[in-house]
C-alpha cells in the first residue's frame, strides 16, 4: 500500500515536470520526461511492485542472490588464473590449428617457403667486449611475445 502511494506521487511529481518542460516549448524533452515518469506507477498497476517486494523480505531470496554471487566470483576467478597461466582459449587454440592447416601446402610434406624466399640466416652475436649503443632485443621479445 505505501509502496503504491510512492509510486504515484513520484509518477505525479515526474508529469508535473514534464507540464512545466512542455509549457517551455520543450516538448520532445517533456515527452521522454512523461515516458519515464508513467514507469513507477505502470509497476504498480501490473504488480511487478508486489512481487518485488515480497522478493525482497525472504531470507531465502538473499541466500540465493549470495549463491549467485559466489558462482560469479569463482567463475572470474577462474578466468583471471586462466589468463594468467596463459593456456589458451578455445578461439586461440583454433586459431593456432587453422594457422598450422594452412602454412602447409596441400600435397606437400613440409611447409612451402614459396618462390623467391629464402630461409632465415641467423644474424652474427655481438663479441662481449663490445657494448651495444641501441640494444633493445630483449626488449622487443616481450613485446613480441605479449603481441604487441
Amino acid at each position: 500500500m505505501l509502496t503504491s502511494t510512492v509510486c504515484a506521487a513520484v509518477s505525479a511529481a515526474g508529469l508535473g515536470i514534464a507540464a512545466l518542460t512542455a509549457y517551455r516549448k520543450r516538448f520532445l524533452a517533456a515527452t521522454r520526461i512523461a515516458a519515464f515518469a508513467l514507469i513507477p506507477i505502470g509497476l504498480v498497476m501490473t504488480g511487478v511492485v508486489d512481487w518485488v517486494t515480497s522478493i525482497v523480505f525472504k531470507p531465502t531470496v538473499w541466500a540465493g542472490f549470495g549463491v549467485l554471487a559466489i558462482s560469479a566470483a569463482l567463475f572470474a576467478l577462474s578466468r583471471l588464473v586462466e589468463r594468467r597461466r596463459g593456456v589458451a582459449g578455445r578461439k586461440e587454440r583454433r586459431a593456432a590449428a587453422g594457422s598450422e592447416a594452412t602454412a602447409v601446402a596441400p600435397a606437400a610434406s613440409a611447409p612451402s617457403l614459396g618462390p623467391g624466399r629464402k630461409a632465415p640466416t641467423s644474424a652474427p652475436a655481438p663479441s662481449a667486449g663490445s657494448a651495444p649503443k641501441d640494444d633493445f632485443s630483449d626488449i622487443e621479445a616481450i613485446l613480441k611475445k605479449h603481441g604487441i
